[in-house]
């Protein structure tokens, strides 16, 4: 199997640390990260570079980009494009939909890849829930409940330009899980949040959000999101979420990242599903793309970033009726 050349770009959120010892990568450059954050057995052999152009002038054919500044990735993940390397980036990918728009279109005019580190809907064991509900088992989707916690810190950034913000960056995930689970579109949503806890000084980082959301048949969905999860040593993973899918004909859930997956019908009762049925590794399916130049990922790259730009536009008008436009 030939192995992707990856460059990896800054440490501001899940770096793919793994790729040292994926069997279809090779990580042969980095910028932006400290020497001793790399793996001591790999430091050796990779070349630190002073910048993300010296690490463009590298032969990493794929950037891996957590930004420092959130806010800057956009227009470093165009960089990469026009400078030929396929990208793979951290959510958000952007910070305004033109600059969305504007990785959307030279992606494809330039002829490389680009992708967030969208995989939670693809993936053990939500893509359990995604195949139940396109197999039709619990009829036309109704309404979807989702919530994503993580744990409160007051070393969190109090700049949303650093890591997005709750809504960009931890909201997303009750978009992915609404419209890359039920293949429906959000039409309008509405966000409301608040900083009420947060008691570090000069500080807007929100510590909790809500959503109200209607979909392209009809139906309707809400998210919540926060800074109130439980932590270690109390909790045996990180984060706490949940995801519901009511349909005409029954629900099908996801409880505790996956600690109960079922379905329920009236004809059937409840089922347990298996978490791992339908899923896929995200991140070798963009590494099998750039190999073979085919289109593997499931869903369209406007579908893939349709939850970042609702993020988007709900980060820049919080308290707002959203409405969706062509794009």
């Amino acid at each position: 199997m030939e192995k992707i050349k990856i460059g990896l770009y800054g440490d501001n959120g899940h770096q793919i640390w793994f790729a040292f010892q994926h069997p279809g990568a090779e990580i042969v450059a980095a910028a932006g990260i400290a020497p001793e954050k790399i793996p001591a057995e790999h430091r050796s052999a990779l070349r630190f570079c002073d910048s993300l152009d010296e690490l463009l002038q590298t032969d990493a054919q794929l950037i891996s980009l957590c930004s420092p500044l959130r806010s800057e990735q956009a227009r470093h993940a165009l960089r990469c494009l026009e400078a030929g390397r396929h990208v793979y980036a951290e959510k958000p990918c952007a910070f305004r939909e033109e600059e969305l728009d504007e990785i959307i279109r030279t992606s494809r005019r330039v002829g490389r890849r680009f992708h967030e580190m969208a995989s939670v809907a693809f993936q053990a064991p939500y893509a359990a829930l995604r195949k139940c509900v396109t197999a039709g088992t619990i009829g036309e989707v109704l309404q979807v409940v989702s919530q994503k916690s993580y744990p409160w810190r007051l070393e969190r950034p109090a700049d949303e330009h650093v890591d997005g913000g709750l809504i960009r960056q931890v909201g997303i995930y009750n978009l992915r899980f609404i419209e890359h689970l039920t293949g429906l579109r959000v039409t309008e949503l509405f966000a409301r949040e608040t900083r009420l806890g947060n008691q570090g000084p000069q500080s807007e980082c929100r510590r909790a959000v809500s959503f109200s959301m209607a979909l392209s048949n009809g139906a309707i969905a809400s998210g919540v999101s926060n800074y109130a999860g439980p932590c270690a040593p109390h909790w045996n993973s990180w984060g706490y979420e949940n995801v519901r899918i009511f349909g005409v004909n029954g629900f099908v859930e996801s409880v505790n990242g996956g600690e109960t997956v079922r379905y329920y019908t009236p004809e059937q009762g409840v089922v347990p599903l298996d978490p791992n049925d339908g899923a896929i590794d995200w991140f070798d399916t963009v590494l099998d793309e750039i190999r073979t130049g085919e289109e593997l990922i499931p869903v369209p790259l406007e579908t893939e970033l349709s939850p970042t730009r609702w993020v988007i536009r709900a980060g820049e008008r919080p308290l707002c009726n959203l409405t969706g436009r062509e794009h």
